[in-house]
């Protein structure tokens, strides 16, 4: 078993990532600043697993924090979640995305060399592969110019990465585009708790269905799709955190970096996810069309094969789990962990 330093594990991914690496032995080191998370989740992860966690708080642009943080605990490997992500606000701030995700990665792997520590596991996203590639989208397709600033973000730092192993054979790195991470913890304990108005679909839905917003807002339905509206492929948070567990497992056996989709391979639309939201639930969503959003695509789901073949992996949970345990975390904290 192995040590891993996890930065942003308080998020929502990092999170629910910290429990499958406790849960299968591992000891957890997590390294977040808390500007978009909370230290309560971290708490319940700790009453869920029933194992502790170091939490150490901390600005990934900080080399000094993260030199100490290396110095101080004996690290095997990283899962590196911390940055901005906020699609719309990347367009307004762009300095902001670069200084965080781009200059606060350079700034990590420039402590783990220091540390002697060359086994990664980047977040990353489908956005790399621009918006000009038809789905299904597969890792042998080249990368494309992502259309908002978030996504460029991750593109540099998937391509600094591509060089820095190619530069230096110690180096053992793990991209995982992800597709539409959603659901939450079967327990309830933990979930997504945007700051302010939600990015992605899914909060937004429970939010209304809660009643702490009016309507969704569906953005075009005149896509050429299903029924008009976009189409994508989310995947259940805890099969996405799995996919952590065994691309780590991987690294830590091989060396060079490689890229995996982690997505379902299927594709559901807006209209259907709320329609299919409400039936499940039993609870209503009402909503509005709104004028499409600049730079969405009609249709995006992942091939996944290359995480099957190579990662023995596989999305464990469909549509239902991810719209039940949704509502489950949101009924239970109707304002977040802040509710606490």
């Amino acid at each position: 078993m192995a040590n891993i330093l996890v930065t942003g594990g308080a998020g929502f991914i990092g999170s629910h990532t910290c429990v499958e690496l406790l849960d299968a032995g591992h000891d957890v080191i997590v390294f977040d600043n808390l500007c978009n998370s909370s230290v309560e989740s971290l708490q319940r992860v700790e009453q869920l697993t029933q194992k502790n966690i170091i939490f150490i708080e901390g600005d990934i642009r900080k080399q000094q924090q993260l030199d100490e943080v290396f110095q101080q605990h004996q690290i095997d490997a990283v899962i590196h979640f911390a940055g901005l992500k906020a699609v719309g606000e990347s367009q307004k701030i762009p300095l902001a995305y670069f200084d965080n995700n781009v200059a606060g990665s350079t700034t990590l792997f420039k402590a783990m060399e220091k540390a002697q520590v060359f086994t990664l596991v980047f977040s990353s996203s489908a956005t790399v592969y621009g918006d000009t590639h038809p789905s299904p989208l597969k890792e042998t397709m080249p990368t494309g110019m992502p259309n908002n600033n978030y996504g460029y973000t991750k593109l540099i730092v998937e391509q600094m990465l591509e060089k820095l192993a190619e530069a230096d054979a110690r180096w053992s790195i793990a991209l995982l585009r992800y597709f539409n991470p959603v659901g939450a913890h079967e327990s309830g304990e933990i979930g997504e708790d945007p700051q302010g108005i939600p990015n992605n679909l899914m909060p937004y839905v429970t939010q209304v269905a809660i009643g702490k917003r009016e309507k969704l807002s569906i953005f075009g339905h005149d896509y050429d799709t299903v029924d008009g509206t976009g189409v994508r492929d989310y995947i259940h948070v805890v099969d996405l955190a799995d996919a952590h567990l065994c691309a780590l497992n991987n690294r830590l056996k091989d060396t060079g970096c490689r890229a995996w989709n982690i997505g379902t391979g299927n594709g559901f639309s807006v209209l259907q996810i709320r329609n299919t939201f409400q039936d499940i639930n039993q609870v209503d969503v009402p909503f509005e069309y709104s004028a499409r959003r600049e730079g969405d695509v009609a249709t995006c789901f992942a091939d996944n094969q290359r995480a099957l073949d190579e990662l023995g992996w596989q999305p464990k949970r469909g549509l239902k789990e991810m719209l039940k345990d949704s509502w489950n975390w949101q009924k239970k904290n109707p304002q977040g962990y802040r509710s606490t």
